[in-house]
């Protein structure tokens, strides 16, 4: 047997990524690394998301006052040395309500994101490897899913349940859990016909070991990708919730209540809307981006051009 034929029996796909004939491909997941870390676009990204992670973290020890301290002598006072973003209708810090919203926010971005990846991973996985009935009755279920514009069946998830934080995340991971099934099933169609993948059949290799060892590990790519893109929509979908009041509920703060509270002052204190605003947009933007970085780092033909320009 060729050291070829022994890859396809016992090792993962030959994804130069994952696997080769000589074993894991450390260079080449290393010239992958350089590649991204070359792009000033995608690593100026992650250090913002590294920077909001970390105020959302620490933002209940190091936020300047209480999150909910009302001082009404001071309400809509502008940003100043006291209070760098201002202070709302109430009195209260906005800087310190935007900070400790970037900690809700993330939390249910990264909750329902990671609600939707198991269970939407899961069905494209079996329902592209198994095909068949299965296949198409799963398939049809999602279809149905994606008939419905994603906010207004997250709109109709909460309407029905109580709205609060648990509401909205699965609320959010249950409409984003079809795109995940897509994008998985996509993936395990143009594996599974492999020949490792046929040879592992035909040698009686358990299905669960097949998915497991050959399937999963050379679907990740599209999979990861997705993901930064869906925790940015995530981030987008809470606020519009919480927006129309059908999220977090006051009073706790988040980017999209805070937006809903400035409504009514944005003539005489613009700096309520902005703040949050600016909080949403950066955030959502880093993720994308992000992913841009990602998708040319981890598709094999936008890699190929990427470092053929970089030789010219």
């Amino acid at each position: 047997m060729s050291d070829r034929d022994d890859l396809m029996v016992d090792g993962a796909a030959p994804d130069p990524l994952v696997d080769s004939p000589s074993g894991p491909a450390e260079p080449a997941r290393m010239g992958a690394v350089r590649l991204l870390a070359s792009n000033p676009v995608t690593v100026i990204s992650a250090v913002v998301l590294l920077v909001v992670l970390l105020v959302a973290l620490l933002a209940p020890w190091i936020t300047p006052y209480g999150v909910n301290a009302v001082d009404v002598s001071r309400a809509l006072q502008a940003p100043s040395g006291a209070h760098w973003f201002g202070t709302d209708d109430l009195g209260r810090d906005i800087l310190s309500r935007v900070m400790i919203a970037a900690r809700a926010s993330l939390q249910v971005a990264l909750v329902s994101v990671a609600f939707a990846f198991v269970v939407g991973v899961t069905i494209g996985v079996v329902s592209g490897y198994v095909g068949g009935f299965l296949d198409t009755v799963l398939m049809r279920m999602v279809d149905v899913m994606f008939a419905f514009p994603v906010l207004l069946l997250a709109l109709a998830i909460v309407a029905i349940l109580q709205p609060g934080m648990a509401t909205t995340m699965l609320a959010i991971g249950i409409v984003y859990t079809p795109i995940f099934a897509r994008v998985a099933r996509a993936s395990t169609l143009s594996v599974r016909h492999e020949p490792y993948v046929q040879v592992s059949r035909t040698m009686g290799t358990p299905g669960l070991t097949i998915l497991g060892r050959h399937v999963l590990p050379n679907i990740t790519g599209p999979l990861i990708v997705q993901t930064s893109l869906s925790l940015a929509f995530a981030i987008l979908s809470e606020a519009a919730l919480s927006f129309l009041g059908l999220g977090i509920q006051p009073p706790n703060p988040s980017w999209g209540g805070m937006l809903a509270n400035a409504q009514g002052f944005l003539g005489q204190a613009w700096w309520m809307s902005v703040f949050p605003g600016a909080a949403i947009f950066v955030t959502v933007l880093a993720f994308n981006l992000l992913g841009d970085g990602l998708r040319d780092v981890l598709d094999p033909k936008q890699r190929t051009l990427i470092e053929a320009r970089k030789k010219r």
